[in-house]
């Protein structure tokens, strides 16, 4: 009886031990005033936001905030405050978790028997398992390749959130400089409208040609009203972007240095664009990854035809005599060798392979689209430069001359200057159209193409990191 009751106390002690390193719940409510309260709070002046961006440009940044963003830093805003990045985050610590999973080893077993109501009888089963045929390394090798998989998803998530701000950026500055134009074209119609007001006064023309003046500067002015409201819309479409309040964003200039020089079409190799579009973009790589989890999947799945073994000594007390006994034990492979999962894995793999064939498809015929949008808005853009420049080159300096010569009046003049003024925005619709293209070029890469834009994403790029305790809102 001394020895059951020593035996009960170290299986006591052993239990004790076990439950104290155990996990306990920690509540994470959801209040929705207080999510709320901080969504409208946010501004660029956040001092976690200083911290990150200062983490991923690798130096100071000072004074903060600044006065001046431009799409890089507009772009790690928007990292920082992205709920997508977060979530994207939240499924690569899904993933490395899942690998801390699938390497855990089978807990040992343990039966205990007393005898009741007889206390000359008392029986211990301890049952340990031996996994066969590398089953956790196939299942540690699923794991990490859907770990990899879950990485190149953080990374596309964020370049989606950068192609976005970098849209949104591009419509409020385009917005901006047409709003510009048309104001200015307004007061070059105004002027026109009172010279013809006062030749009108001494009978020089009719009455429908004021008319029409007047009738041109009132579309200009509606015009103007369209274009304010467009502002407003660009204005909260780029917070939006970023994940702050429009009122965020007032008082702060944007800067695009090299928004009026987009790359020329000779800079570009259409063969080194396409390879490293179907190499190296990220969605490619994902669908790789999921690829190599399939096949490590199907290994697993075979692995499973062979069973696995649970050996372990018993101890069984008997009218006070000790018995001690190794056992062992497995499962017969005779009514299935696990062929439905094996063939289920086949098929999974079969899919995944050919996702990737398709992918890599529509990639390249998305580069192939997008490159030759691109070339014919830098041509559309060229041509307007042309007209533009031999424009201003010419007519608008000759009659400035010729009006300081006197030879002709301002109305002339002020013709010219509508025409420049209707050719510039021209010009701006082109840029509109090449910087457009441009992203969409940049998207079916997924790397940037500007030599003026060094804002690159990857899997292992700082920006996708964790923050640190002291900087996570």
């Amino acid at each position: 009886m001394y020895t059951i009751q020593k035996l009960g106390f170290y299986l006591s002690v052993a239990l004790m031990l076990s439950g104290c390193a155990a996990r306990r719940y920690q509540p994470a409510p959801i209040v929705p005033t207080q999510t709320a309260s901080t969504l409208e709070t946010r501004s660029l002046g956040d001092p976690g936001l200083h911290a990150f961006v200062e983490k991923n440009v690798a130096h100071a940044v000072t004074p903060w905030p600044p006065k001046a963003w431009d799409s890089a830093a507009l772009s790690l805003s928007a990292l920082y405050f992205s709920p997508a990045l977060d979530a994207a985050r939240a499924r690569v610590a899904e993933s490395q978790a899942a690998i801390v999973t699938a390497g855990a080893r089978p807990n040992p077993s343990l039966s205990i028997t007393p005898g009741i109501p007889s206390p000359y009888l008392f029986n211990v089963d301890f049952s340990a398992s031996i996994e066969t045929a590398g089953k956790r390394g196939h299942r540690i090798r699923v794991a990490r390749s859907l770990d990899e998989a879950a990485r190149f998803d953080l990374a596309d998530t964020a370049w989606k959130i950068r192609s976005a701000v970098r849209l949104a950026l591009l419509n409020y500055l385009l917005t901006s400089r047409s709003l510009d134009l048309l104001r200015s074209q307004e007061q070059i119609r105004g002027d026109q409208v009172n010279i013809l007001e006062q030749r009108l006064s001494v009978g020089e023309i009719p009455r429908t040609a004021v008319d029409l003046a007047r009738i041109e500067f009132s579309k200009t002015h509606l015009a103007i009203n369209n274009a304010e409201g467009q502002l407003g819309e660009a204005e909260a479409a780029l917070a939006a972007s970023i994940g702050i309040p429009v009122v965020a964003l007032r008082g702060l200039d944007f800067l695009w240095p090299d928004m009026d020089s987009p790359p020329s079409a000779e800079s570009l190799s259409p063969t080194e664009i396409q390879r490293n579009a179907v190499l190296n973009r990220l969605d490619i790589r994902r669908s790789l990854a999921q690829y190599a989890a399939a096949e490590d999947d199907l290994q697993l799945e075979i692995s499973k035809q062979y069973p696995d073994v649970q050996i372990g000594p018993g101890y069984t007390y008997e009218e006070r005599n000790n018995f001690f006994v190794i056992g062992l034990s497995t499962a017969l492979p005779i009514f299935n060798r696990n062929q439905g999962p094996i063939a289920e894995a086949e098929a999974r793999r079969k899919e995944a392979a050919a996702s990737f064939v398709e992918k890599q498809a529509q990639v390249i015929a998305g580069v192939e689209r997008a490159l030759a949008l691109y070339i014919a808005a830098l041509k559309e853009l060229t041509e307007v430069d042309q007209s533009l420049r031999k424009l201003q080159d010419s007519q608008l300096r000759m009659m400035q001359q010729a009006v300081r010569l006197g030879e002709e009046d301002r109305l002339s003049l002020n013709g010219v200057q509508i025409q420049s003024s209707v050719l510039a925005q021209a010009r701006l619709d082109a840029l509109a159209h090449a910087q457009t293209a441009l992203g969409e070029l940049e998207d079916a890469v997924q790397r940037p193409l500007d030599p003026g834009d060094a804002f690159s994403i990857g899997p292992e790029s700082p920006a996708l990191s964790k923050l640190p305790k002291e900087t996570e809102r």
